[in-house]
């Protein structure tokens, strides 16, 4: 067996005991969360009979507000509520929504893929505009595009992502009609893979730009400090285009932090995620987790708080197994 093979092979044993802690943690991290939603759920002042009834509960009997709240459970400690909780999950019942009137698993289904598809589209589009941006802007530091790329990224750092989001509706929309305001089809229906692209566009892009900042500042700065290096200047001292020197011996050096950075910036990723379906009407569950929110829906208001931090455990995760996977010095954390 050769050294780079046992090495490799090595990285993949770490990688393995890695994700083995990282699940242990998980579960009862996982718990915790479920057990603080209930609480937070016990300690609101909001009523959900109120909202399962609406308008209806100023003309429904006592006697009919009594056995709906026995039904729904609300009648019982919180503790025992969230035991009959538990013991559905575990017998794969999440329990009924009463926002959408489906099982919740039912609502999840149908709504992650949506989720995913805007999710993953912006973290890749924010991934390849850093990468674009970063590199030119760290090669021609002090140029024009260098000192552009900088000033928008500080620029777009404080500004929240609804405020563009709404921009962008504005431009795009309204102003220039280049794309659909809201919505994965247009209003008649129909229209394929075609009319979601187009659909996808401007929330993916918002969901890119409003996580560009942060991507595009590490990475320039990371391959400036990189481009310093003595191995990049032994680089150019051996007569190695720049082109060569830049990609193959700077940016390696930069993508460690840049691939850390994408992982720490899954939370803001998630919250961006909520904020541009509820403007673009996109029918994902970070829509759906808003209005289980408004609707004091807790079993679907639980599930979905659980699979967003599953979520961000996951991705920093593969951003973790990432940077051991490429950088020899990195180690199995404890």
């Amino acid at each position: 067996m050769s050294a780079s093979t046992s090495t490799r092979d090595g990285r993949l044993r770490a990688a393995g005991r890695m994700v083995l802690r990282r699940a242990l943690v998980a579960v009862p991290l996982l718990l915790a969360v479920s057990g603080v939603v209930f609480l937070l759920g016990a300690a609101s002042p909001f009523d959900p009979l109120y909202q399962y009834y609406g308008t209806r509960i100023f003309t429904a009997a006592e006697a009919d507000l009594a056995r709906t709240r026995a039904e729904l459970g609300l009648d019982e400690p919180v503790w025992r509520q969230y035991a009959d909780w538990l013991g559905g999950v575990l017998g794969a019942d999440w329990g009924t929504s009463r926002s959408f009137g489906q099982p919740v698993g039912q609502v999840v289904a149908e709504r992650l893929p949506w989720t995913l598809l805007l999710a993953g589209t912006g973290l890749t589009l924010a991934v390849l505009i850093a990468l674009a941006l970063g590199v030119v802007s760290a090669w021609r530091q002090g140029g024009w595009i260098d000192r552009l790329t900088v000033t928008m990224a500080h620029s777009l750092e404080g500004l929240p992502t609804f405020l563009l989001g709404l921009g962008a509706i504005a431009v795009f929309a309204v102003a220039l009609p280049l794309l659909p305001a809201g919505g994965i089809s247009e209003a008649a229906g129909g229209g394929g893979a075609a009319s979601t692209i187009r659909h996808l566009a401007l929330p993916a892009l918002v969901l890119a730009v409003a996580q560009l900042p942060w991507l595009i500042l590490t990475l320039r700065q990371q391959l400036l400090v990189g481009l310093a290096d003595d191995h990049v200047t032994a680089a150019r001292s051996r007569g190695l285009p720049e082109r060569t020197v830049v990609l193959r011996h700077g940016l390696p050096v930069a993508l460690l932090p840049f691939v850390t950075t994408v992982g720490t910036r899954l939370p803001e990723l998630v919250t961006g995620v909520v904020l541009v379906e509820e403007v673009f009407s996109w029918p994902g569950v970070a829509g759906a987790m808003v209005k289980a929110g408004l609707n004091v829906d807790f079993p679907l208001l639980v599930a979905l708080t659980l699979l967003a931090t599953a979520a961000v455990l996951a991705g920093n995760l593969c951003a973790d197994v990432a940077v051991l996977m490429i950088d020899p010095r990195a180690t199995a954390d404890g």
